[in-house]
């Protein structure tokens, strides 16, 4: 799966993968949309990316064995605990294709992020 994709929307983004894929990408789309309805899609990165008041709420991709997921450093570490488990980077996790999604732990993510973003 390539790196970098050109895309200019989330439509284009997903058509990239195969339907699996697209499918767990669909999800944290409408996730990220739900627990932040006032948000701003769009691509960045060259990757799915959300902003909130003119400032970056989250980015996830699909990269060749996973999803990555971006909420900044401080969004990560305020998560610590619960993203033991998974290969991490600063500011970033990687969510396993052969696993499932941790859909609860990234709604609580977004939902601090807005927080933060909001005050």
């Amino acid at each position: 799966m390539p790196n970098m994709i050109k895309a200019s929307n989330f439509e284009e983004y997903v058509a990239h993968f195969p339907f699996e894929i697209q499918e767990k990408l669909r999800i944290l789309r409408k996730l990220v949309k739900e627990t932040a309805p006032d948000a701003v899609e769009g691509i960045s990165y060259g990757m799915p990316a959300f902003k909130l008041n003119g400032k970056p709420l989250v980015y996830f991709a699909a990269q060749k064995n996973h999803f990555g997921f971006y909420a900044t450093p401080n969004t990560h570490e305020a998560f610590a605990e619960h993203l033991s488990k998974y290969k991490q980077g600063k500011g970033s996790v990687q969510f396993p294709f052969n696993e499932q999604l941790p859909l609860e732990l990234i709604k609580r993510m977004v939902s601090y992020k807005v927080r933060e973003l909001s005050n």
